[in-house]
């Protein structure tokens, strides 16, 4: 695993969109600012990682499993102008659903968290059991490759989360995220100090890498890839999805810590 600092080279702004870039971090990688490890990055996993990763990513695409869907506001817009429906156009499917932990939304009328109602689905789960799975697997590669941080991380969720409400040991919550290019934020509501774990899965696709613009990193996002990364600290985003027949996706599959559970019970 080579090591790769990060060094500031350039700004972003929340809400912008990234554009076709070719990935500059496809090796096994460490990444440390001023001297600290702050995450890493496998071009692949293998075994019992993998074949979970497989599994997770076959339930979630089968009907089994309760998603929202979204339609891609570009190709929304080029069915319009040419006259035809969404459905028609040779167009990308964006689906997700969230496991574990919700945050309380005052504003929506829920002022108290709650599991995601997924959880009630009887045919789902295989699909949790397989993601709590793998979040047990990113655990043991977070405690190998950065035992400081799992420390660390294990004993930021044990002060801010109760037992109830975490999802694995080091995160509250998951989310799937097919063929969704989000534009450049922050993962403000997550614990500071703490990390996310991203792994991959494509198929004849291309894109879906994330990028740092404040770094000028974009790391590849390739079949069987994993990310860990505080993405609280650092703006980032995902350049366009594109498959390159129809049916072909990039699909994320994320693991967060929040920060809204503290002192609840």
């Amino acid at each position: 695993m080579k090591t790769v600092e990060l060094k500031k080279v350039g700004t972003g702004k929340v809400g912008d969109k990234v554009g076709d870039l070719e990935p500059n971090i496809t090796e096994d990688s460490l990444f440390v600012d001023g001297g600290e490890p702050v995450g890493f990055y496998l071009k692949s996993v293998s075994g019992r990682c993998l074949q979970l990763l497989e599994l997770c990513n076959k339930e979630f695409r089968s009907d089994r499993v309760p998603k929202d869907k979204m339609n891609r506001s570009d190709l929304v817009a080029k069915a319009r102008d040419a006259g035809t429906k969404y459905e028609d156009t040779n167009g990308v499917q964006q689906l997700s659903t969230l496991l574990g932990s919700m945050a309380p939304r005052p504003h929506m009328k829920r002022p108290y968290p709650t599991r995601s109602s997924v959880h009630l689905k009887p045919t789902a789960k295989t699909f949790i059991k397989g993601m709590l799975a793998l979040a047990k697997e990113c655990e043991g590669m977070v405690e190998a490759i950065m035992p400081d941080q799992y420390n660390k991380q294990l004993k930021l969720i044990e002060e801010w989360v109760p037992e109830r409400w975490r999802f694995g040991r080091l995160f509250t919550s998951s989310i799937s995220n097919y063929n969704i290019s989000a534009s450049v934020h922050k993962d403000s509501g997550n614990i500071k100090g703490a990390s996310n774990v991203i792994f991959s899965t494509k198929k004849q696709s291309e894109g879906g890498h994330l990028h740092l613009p404040e770094y000028g990193a974009t790391v590849e996002s390739r079949h069987g890839s994993v990310l860990f990364y505080p993405a609280w600290r650092n703006l980032h985003g995902v350049t366009p999805i594109k498959p390159t027949v129809k049916g072909g996706y990039r699909n994320s599959l994320v693991f967060y810590p929040l920060k809204a559970f503290r002192g609840l019970k």
